[in-house]
């Protein structure tokens, strides 16, 4: 594999042109099954492959995993703003820094797998919830400038979490 391919093992997001119901429905699915596709995926590696990395100078597995953890809480916490709040301004966070704390870096996996579990129960519920005005609300991201709608935003993290389940793929298949 290139670079390109281990950094995007499923390819760079692409928003659909239009977002149908049936992508939409794909996409929860996606969120809600995660982790227990992730748990059944980490089931098998021992200590050692939770700090093999997937690419020279990227995360280890154990890294991938807390920043799931990290990243989509702020994903769900970015749901509600957009559905409580007008065009709400969203607080990015650097999550190559994030990844370097002792958290991400030496914690057990396990409470970042509760943390996905909770969230993803409660995310997915919530957006299968939603109305298609709902569907319409925004939020602004500050570095992009760019205004996301729950949508585009929901197929974003549908993506994301098999992009980093790639990710892991690639440790599992070096096995």
């Amino acid at each position: 594999m290139d670079l390109d391919q281990l950094k995007y093992p499923t390819g760079k997001f692409a928003k659909p042109e239009i977002i149908i119901p049936e992508i939409l429905r794909n996409s929860i699915t996606t969120i809600s099954s995660f982790p227990s596709r992730l748990q059944q995926k980490l089931k098998s590696f021992s200590k050692e492959q939770l700090d093999m990395k997937y690419r020279p100078e990227g995360w280890t597995v154990r890294q991938v995993v807390n920043h799931c953890g990290d990243s989509h809480i702020n994903g769900f916490i970015r749901v509600k703003l957009a559905l409580t709040e007008d065009e709400p301004v969203i607080k990015p966070y650097l999550e190559a820094r994030w990844a370097e704390l002792e958290d991400s870096k030496n914690f057990p996996v396990e409470s970042a797998l509760k943390i996905l579990e909770g969230t993803h129960y409660r995310w997915s519920n919530l957006l299968n919830s939603l109305t298609e005005d709902q569907w319409q609300r925004t939020f602004i991201h500050p570095e992009s400038g760019k205004t996301i709608t729950l949508a585009e935003n929901t197929c974003v993290y549908a993506w994301h979490c098999n992009h980093h389940l790639g990710h892991i793929e690639i440790v599992e298949n070096q096995l």
